[in-house]
């Protein structure tokens, strides 16, 4: 039986737990249910904390839901 992550701003997420400990954009993409160049966006923003390696971004799943959960911690963009 699939769990879902309660709503936050009018989206229903599947559950995070099958995506792996470090997201990609693609990922992002698919756990928000948001385009290509929106995902992009997203983890350009400067909203949490991304890492690049080479031409691949990289994203901590726990800073992600920190940020999905509205908590105001500022990871910054290095």
């Amino acid at each position: 039986m699939e769990q879902y992550i309660p709503k936050r701003r009018g989206i229903i997420i599947k559950s995070i737990d099958k995506y792996p400990d470090v997201l990609n954009v693609e990922d992002i993409q698919k756990i928000l249910g948001i385009g290509r160049r929106q995902a992009y966006e997203l983890v350009s923003s400067g909203e949490f904390h991304t890492v690049r390696v080479g031409r691949r971004i990289k994203v901590f799943k726990a800073v992600f839901v920190s940020w999905l959960y509205g908590n105001d911690i500022d990871y910054g963009n290095n």
